[in-house]
């Protein structure tokens, strides 16, 4: 037994996990490329131990004793993570959240309920909603995923363009630092006290705290809600009604825009052959939601539309929180992966076409795709889907990540935005340099340094190493 295994175990006891089943479940999060080194047998290794504190003191004493040893400590939630931020390593511990589960309060008055970080969302959702409550998150991952890692990952759900993505959500945080202090801001609706300090956490990635507790700012459920279905010409049609309506101000929960390619797989008998759909879901206040479903309904009538029928909502509803594996497409010698990016709305359909334009342009490539699923007033994003048809198995790696490559390239010089709201992770670290430019890295290294100096919690992600290149 290694010296730091020793010292928390002699702390924490049965919160400290060394059998292989606990140390194998622990390696690294659903990224896909790290699922495809597992499957060809070069998988990422096994950390020292897995600690799962059960309280925030738990957490403190770990992080503690991990930094006067100078180990690394990996943070974990539920690792449904897409991006590769989770990566043990045999020098490192993984602290897991898990142990961290379950309502800490809830006052239906002031619309507020708070989670220990490692609660599964979905069962977040389901006890709040026993008081006629919603968080109003909804990520593909709401099952699978810790409110903790909501955070973590800045993540945005499927029901954002009226509800709003995590930070949005979020009204207070607990986080323990690397020394192991704690710092819980103030559940207040809103503060001018100097710089929103929950900020620094939301898609820290597990870089500069630990998040133990997040607190919400609830909703309602919805007394009324009405599903809608419209296909246009093209892509083009659509992304101009959603920008005329978001416009305007109306805002359905959920608007989805698929292109022509991904309104066949997906709709095939609500849409005619080459045009895009359009699946929205509206709700709240009846009144509210028959003035929405009416205004939005004439804008897209002025855009060329067409009325389809509401089973592809009710198909997309039902279906929408099914999470896909990558071992079955790799067995049969595909390499897949989506990526979701950003833009104003004169560059998303220029964006559009230079990413897919590039990804066919890879003999490898056989489907390049993408639809939009959270719009803004001033832009949208889109989620690109790739599959890749590799006969040696080998160089799936190497097309995994020059697809990528390409797509973000081209994100780039079209002036979009390289992540909507899955984070950075590995997959994306040698871009955030354009991202954010030589002084945003500069600012992001200085307070690492200044909370982490010792580069211990979850080292090599979203902080680029000082050598950095611009890509």
């Amino acid at each position: 037994m290694s010296e730091i295994v020793a010292r928390l175990r002699g702390a924490l006891g049965a919160r400290v996990h060394t059998d292989a089943a606990t140390l194998a479940s622990h390696r690294r999060d659903s990224w896909a490329l790290a699922q495809l080194h597992d499957w060809l047998g070069r998988g990422a290794p096994t950390a020292l131990a897995v600690v799962r504190p059960g309280t925030v003191e738990e957490v403190a004493t770990t992080l503690r004793l991990c930094r006067a040893a100078r180990v690394p400590v990996i943070p974990f939630g539920g690792g449904s993570g897409v991006c590769g931020a989770v990566e043990a390593r045999p020098d490192a511990i993984v602290l897991s959240t898990r142990g961290l589960e379950g309502m800490v309060s809830l006052d239906a008055r002031n619309l507020t309920a708070s989670f220990r970080a490692g609660t599964m969302g979905g069962e977040a959702e389901q006890r709040v909603q026993k008081e006629g409550l919603t968080i109003g998150h909804w990520p593909q991952s709401v099952d699978v995923s810790t409110v903790g890692g909501w955070v973590a990952t800045r993540a945005a759900g499927q029901f954002s363009t009226a509800y709003g993505a995590i930070e949005d959500l979020a009204l207070a945080l607990e986080v323990v630092l690397p020394d192991g202090s704690v710092l819980r801001t103030r559940e207040t609706p809103r503060a001018s006290a100097g710089p929103d300090l929950r900020q620094l956490f939301m898609g820290s990635e597990g870089t500069l705290g630990v998040v133990t507790e997040v607190t919400f700012s609830l909703r309602s459920l919805p007394e009324s809600r009405r599903l809608a279905a419209f296909h246009f010409g093209s892509l083009d049609a659509g992304l101009e009604a959603i920008r005329r309506f978001m416009r305007a101000g109306w805002r359905p929960p959920v608007v989805r825009l698929y292109d022509a390619l991904e309104s066949q797989r997906q709709f095939a008998k609500q849409c005619p052959d080459g045009r895009s759909m359009l699946i929205l879901v509206h709700e709240g206040p009846a009144s509210a939601v028959a003035a929405e479903l009416a205004g939005c309904a004439e804008l897209y009538t002025e855009e060329g539309g067409v009325a389809a029928d509401t089973s592809a909502v009710e198909h997309w509803l039902e279906h929408r929180n099914q999470v896909p594996g990558f071992r079955e497409l790799n067995e049969r010698g595909l390499v897949v992966d989506t990526i979701e990016v950003a833009a104003t709305w004169d560059r998303v359909l220029p964006m559009y076409h230079a990413v897919v334009t590039s990804l066919r342009e890879l003999p490898e490539v056989v489907l390049a795709s993408a639809h939009s699923s959270h719009s803004y007033r001033s832009g949208t994003n889109l989620y690109f889907t790739f599959a890749a048809r590799v006969d040696d198995k080998e160089r799936m790696p190497e097309i995994y990540i020059e697809c990528w490559r390409r797509a973000i390239r081209a994100t780039l010089a079209s002036g979009g935005g390289i992540a909507h709201h899955h984070g950075i992770g590995r997959v994306r670290s040698e871009f955030l340099v354009n991202e954010i430019g030589d002084t945003g890295v500069d600012v992001l290294r200085a307070l690492k340094r200044s909370l982490d100096p010792d580069d211990l919690l979850n080292p090599g992600v979203l902080v680029p190493a000082s050598d950095a290149v611009r890509a």
